[in-house]
């Protein structure tokens, strides 16, 4: 079989390597970046994620509007496959409290290395340095290489570029407009998993003391989502693992109509009623923060925030505060730029593929990975797709080679 091209050292590029390599096919890795593996490895900085040990419903129902092309492909290779695969690599896995699963070392660098070296003892040729510019007009990769333009010829070329999300580790969406330009539809690249400014900004006073510091043991609701967690105040607005689960519909909302509000409960622990009759309470001398401290454990940065966003009225009148202990109003105007997002939303519409992930535009040329239009929340479900889709798309190639598909 004639060599495959695969443009993007991520999860999906390298999966999608190694099915080709397991055929016998052979692989060249072509990554702008000089070391495979970049945001993939950042994403094990805290402990590696990579997939969730809920059942597959639950998990399959992660993927939101995509989740009829992403389902079949997660059948293909779903968490537990992920799992095994990792141990066929000699990295074990556990499910944490959460259900997440995390490499037992709980790194990223020693999965990596083993990957690595399987795929280099199976013949696959690595070219780092190696920037995608495009196609030249007969047909030939370009490359933006040490030694100048780099041009490549393959049969087949599977395109994992990633998203626009943290760009100085390689995947910075410059690849949009080369595909366009082709005829391939693309959705707009958009932040996911990301923070929000709020309106009006916080004051200087809560930016400078508040900013980095999290909301413990909080809820949010908005619309049909309801959640329990935590998150974090940033200089300008919020961010943290419950904004992200919710930022998608955030992010829509914000697009549909300028703005979204979300309620915050800052005590999902206590009923409404327990609330009303603990602030009602009465406190004799003592400040209000004190009282609030003293009955409900309420204070620092939970308390500051509702003073950021009651009227002085509203905090001295107990129904009030009450009900915006448990039902604050928080009004969100912006997402975050996409380069500080943890992922991306958009990208090539599976409209624009065919059944073996092959662009219908371009025969030959396949995709995979983030640069696919989907999103899911962290928790697993990322890292899941990137693989289960350069898997996909390798099995696609193997077909289309073999004129079986």
């Amino acid at each position: 079989m004639k060599g495959v091209a695969i443009i993007g050292a991520g999860p999906a590029g390298l999966m999608a390597a190694e099915v080709l390599s397991a055929a016998g096919v052979q692989v060249d890795v072509y990554d702008a970046m000089p070391s495979a593996g970049r945001k993939f490895l950042l994403a094990g900085k805290g402990g590696l994620n990579l997939t969730h040990s809920e059942p597959f419903d639950a998990f399959a129902s992660r993927y939101g509007a995509r989740r009829p092309q992403v389902e079949p492909l997660l059948r293909q290779f779903d968490a537990q496959a992920l799992r095994e695969w990792a141990q066929g690599l000699g990295v074990e896995t556990f499910v944490g409290t959460s259900g997440r699963v995390f490499p037992a070392e709980m790194k990223a660098a020693p999965l990596l290395r083993a990957w690595l070296h399987q795929l280099r003892a199976a013949g696959v040729r690595f070219h780092m340095r190696h920037r995608f510019v495009g196609w030249s007009a007969d047909g030939e990769l370009r490359f933006d290489a040490p030694g100048g333009e780099h041009t490549v010829r393959a049969q087949a070329v599977v395109l994992a570029l990633g998203g626009a999300s943290w760009p100085r580790l390689g995947s910075d969406g410059a690849w949009v407009p080369l595909l366009e330009a082709r005829g391939v539809d693309v959705a707009p690249l958009e932040p996911a998993n990301c923070g929000f400014d709020v309106r009006n900004g916080w004051s200087a006073y809560f930016a400078q003391r508040f900013a980095g510091q999290p909301f413990k043991s909080v809820a949010i609701r908005f619309g049909g989502f309801h959640r329990q967690g935590e998150f974090v105040a940033t200089e300008t607005g919020v961010e943290g693992s419950l904004i992200y689960a919710a930022s998608a519909m955030l992010r829509d909302e914000i697009t549909a109509r300028g703005s979204a509000t979300f309620e915050l409960d800052l005590l999902p622990a206590r009923r409404a009623d327990q609330v009303i009759a603990e602030v009602a309470h009465p406190r004799g001398s003592r400040s209000l923060s004190s009282h609030l401290k003293s009955r409900l454990h309420l204070d620092g940065i939970k308390f500051a925030l509702l003073h950021e966003l009651l009227s002085k009225d509203a905090m001295h009148d107990p129904a009030l505060l009450a009900a915006a202990i448990k039902s604050l109003p928080v009004t969100v105007v912006a997402a975050r730029p996409v380069e500080e997002a943890i992922s991306t939303a958009g990208g090539v519409r599976f409209e624009a593929l065919d059944h073996n992930q092959m662009l219908r535009a371009m025969p030959g040329v396949f995709c995979a990975g983030e640069m696919l239009d989907w999103e899911a929340p962290t928790g697993g479900y990322l890292l899941t797709a990137c693989f289960a889709t350069g898997r996909a798309a390798a099995h696609g190639v193997l077909r289309w080679q073999a004129g079986t598909g």
